[in-house]
C-alpha cells in the first residue's frame, strides 16, 4: 500500500491542524493504521493509532486529550486532528499501516509508511 500525507503547517501554539494520510494500493480496510512523529535529533515516536475498523484507537500520553485519529475506509483515508497545539508538536509527522490490523503503539508492527508532513508550533 501507498501512502501520502498531508496537511501539515506552520500554526501558533493553541491552535489546529488535521493531516490526512491518503491510501493507495491494497484494501485499506484491512490495515490498523498509525501516526507517528519525529522532531530534530530525536527518535520516531508514536502518536496515535487505530484499528482497522476504526472501533479501537490508542494515543500517546503527550496527546491524549488534544489530538483525534479517525478514518474513512471508503475514501481510504486516515486524519489526525489535532487541537491546542504546542511548541514540542513539532515534528515530522507519518502515516503507517500495519497488516495485522490493530492498533498498536509498536512502530515495528507497521508495514508501510508515508513520506511525512511537517508541523511546526509557534510559541
Amino acid at each position: 500500500v501507498q501512502l501520502q500525507a498531508s496537511g501539515g503547517g506552520l500554526v501558533q501554539a493553541g491552535g489546529s491542524l488535521r493531516l490526512s494520510c491518503a491510501a493507495r494500493g491494497r484494501t485499506f480496510s484491512n490495515y490498523a493504521m498509525g501516526w507517528f512523529r519525529q522532531a530534530p535529533g530525536k527518535e520516531r515516536e508514536f502518536v496515535a493509532a487505530i484499528s482497522w475498523s476504526g472501533a479501537t484507537t490508542v494515543y500517546s500520553d503527550s496527546v491524549k486529550g488534544r489530538f483525534t485519529i479517525s478514518r474513512d475506509n471508503a475514501e481510504n483515508t486516515v486524519y489526525l486532528r489535532m487541537n491546542s497545539l504546542k511548541p514540542e508538536d513539532t515534528a515530522v509527522y507519518f502515516c503507517a499501516a500495519d497488516k495485522d490490523s490493530l492498533a498498536t503503539r509498536n512502530i515495528r508492527g507497521y508495514d508501510y509508511w508515508g513520506q511525512g508532513t511537517l508541523v511546526t508550533v509557534s510559541s
